[in-house]
């Protein structure tokens, strides 16, 4: 029985392709552990150089907003994660709406998708995304304050953490985001549920950036907002910490639906194919896909081996072209 039940293991990690996966992962933590002490130091002393010039200027975001914990802790997180999505979004906007610049449009993820986006549909992207915003997450903001307060989270620029602290803090935002987003995505799923929460961010099956926060507001408190503050509240974050995590893991999500495949910009393929495909890649970083087997069709696809970061002007589709076997996916 016992051998029974080792046999099955084994045979649902080779199915899943999970040996590599952990060897994968056992190769870079030991490469972590050769060269932890000497990375952490360099990185430590450009830190250290640089520790000045962000006390500063945390310490100057802290005082425009009245050198007050609650202001800067809910509205000063507020106006730099509104401000970020539109100027982001705003900055895609022009390349969606006008078709300028030419050579960003040879990026696009679907060309033949969004060539003219419909007026009525757009307003009603912009409209719920500010409602999301202001309706739902300045309230939500304000609540989870003051479990950070009672977490233990510091606010004042004084308290900024070293290097180290920073990064082990990273980190743990990453994996918590990824299993309370992943899971989260997927109970949205449900065939009882999707009609009446997901369905409305999936009338996109071909994203644009500011599709980030399209979204029923149920979805937006579970799949946004919630798996992105976790981690600084179990990690007892700074907030200036916070403030940089935030930021950037918007951008980043604004960046998987904004339908451009950019040089040196995260790749949007797999969650481009999510919106494309429905039930498939409900994760962001992809290992708890490849565990549950929610990646099946996407590893089949061209779409997979487009899937990384670009590092050169050609495009991805030139330079991965389509075969007849991707076009069967469509």
């Amino acid at each position: 029985m016992v051998v029974d039940s080792a046999l099955r293991t084994m045979k649902f990690l080779y199915e899943r392709d999970l040996f590599g996966l952990i060897k994968r992962g056992v190769f870079l933590l030991v490469i972590a552990i050769a060269f932890h002490n000497s990375l952490t130091w360099h990185l430590q002393n450009v830190w250290g150089a640089s520790a000045d010039f962000w006390e500063a200027l945390y310490a100057k975001y802290y005082a425009l907003f009245g050198n007050d914990d609650l202001m800067v802790g809910v509205f000063g997180m507020f106006a730099a994660t509104t401000i970020a999505f539109w100027v982001t979004s705003l900055l895609f906007l022009i390349a969606d709406v006008t078709g300028w610049p030419d050579f960003v449009i040879k990026y696009k993820v679907q060309p033949e998708e969004n060539v003219k986006i419909p007026k009525d549909k757009l307003l009603r992207c912009l409209w719920v995304a500010l409602y999301n915003q202001f309706i739902i997450g300045l309230p939500f903001l304000y609540m989870v304050h003051h479990l950070f307060e009672r977490r233990g989270c510091l606010f004042k620029p004084e308290d900024l953490p070293t290097f180290g602290g920073f990064a082990f803090d990273a980190v743990g935002f990453i994996i918590v985001e990824e299993i309370g987003f992943y899971y989260g995505h997927r109970f949205l799923h449900h065939p009882r549920l999707y009609k009446y929460f997901h369905k409305i961010h999936h009338e996109w099956t071909a994203p644009i950036a500011a599709v980030t926060i399209y979204c029923h507001p149920v979805e937006h408190l579970i799949s946004n907002l919630i798996p992105a503050m976790m981690g600084p509240l179990v990690m007892g974050s700074h907030n200036g910490t916070m403030l940089v995590w935030a930021v950037a893991a918007q951008t980043t999500a604004m960046i998987h639906h904004c339908g451009y495949h950019l040089p040196l910009l995260a790749s949007p393929e797999a969650h481009d194919f999510h919106h494309l495909k429905f039930n498939y890649n409900f994760g962001v970083l992809g290992f708890l896909d490849k565990f549950h087997g929610t990646d099946a069709l996407f590893v089949d696809s061209d779409q997979e081996k487009r899937h990384m970061t670009l590092l050169s002007l050609t495009p991805i589709t030139e330079l991965v072209p389509g075969t007849s076997k991707d076009e069967k996916l469509k």
